[in-house]
């Protein structure tokens, strides 16, 4: 599975390009705004993939970092969006303004999006309400902590304010966050682990 590249635009053909990574060329599909930026790009780009099977052929699409991957990964989640809809959606309103739309409820936002109907922009709103709420409230905790400088006690204490911030119990908080420490040591994927567990339960 191929989640990130590396290496040089040789061609751009929108709403694609070729980024040639040690000789070999990887066609992938792009949301508009990093087709703008990575076209004009000198030197080495470097982009985070997602790579989509379908009977039909593997497609590669790509993005500026790991948050934008996440919302495309969401959207596509949901019944009646696919991929190429999901990127057409951050290619015209941005990874924020997808997500904003959905915490807000605001289906009008959606419909925008070619490809993207009433209905359909009413499912994305029920269906990932709560979680672009979870994910935009981890990436902001993770950002607002200093890499290589959390002792472990912190980052324990940082995962349970977390949970008790997304209105689980102390009880159930801590409980959770034990189990997600066993998994990782990456309080990113430790909120995400222990937000499964209390799903579970």
């Amino acid at each position: 599975m191929i989640s990130r590249l590396r290496g040089t635009v040789i061609e751009v053909t929108p709403p694609s390009m070729v980024v040639d990574v040690q000789g070999v060329g990887y066609d992938v599909l792009v949301p508009e705004p990093v087709l703008v930026l990575l076209s004009k790009a000198e030197g080495q780009v470097e982009l985070f993939v997602r790579q989509i099977f379908r009977e039909d052929g593997v497609t590669l699409y790509g993005f500026f970092d790991s948050h934008q991957r996440r919302i495309f990964d969401l959207l596509t989640g949901v019944t009646g969006c696919g991929p190429k809809t999901a990127l057409a959606a951050i290619s015209t309103l941005g990874e924020a303004g997808v997500a904003e739309a959905i915490v807000t409820q605001d289906a009008r936002i959606l419909v925008r999006t070619p490809g993207i109907g009433q209905k359909v922009a009413e499912r994305l709103v029920l269906e990932l309400k709560d979680k672009i709420q979870e994910e935009e409230f981890v990436r902001r905790l993770s950002k607002g902590l200093p890499k290589n400088a959390v002792t472990r006690t912190e980052v324990e204490d940082e995962l349970v304010d977390a949970l008790l911030g997304l209105g689980y119990k102390r009880q159930e908080a801590e409980a959770a966050s034990i189990a997600a420490r066993e998994e990782t040591d990456v309080l990113e994927e430790q909120i995400r682990a222990a937000l499964r567990q209390l799903k579970k339960s």
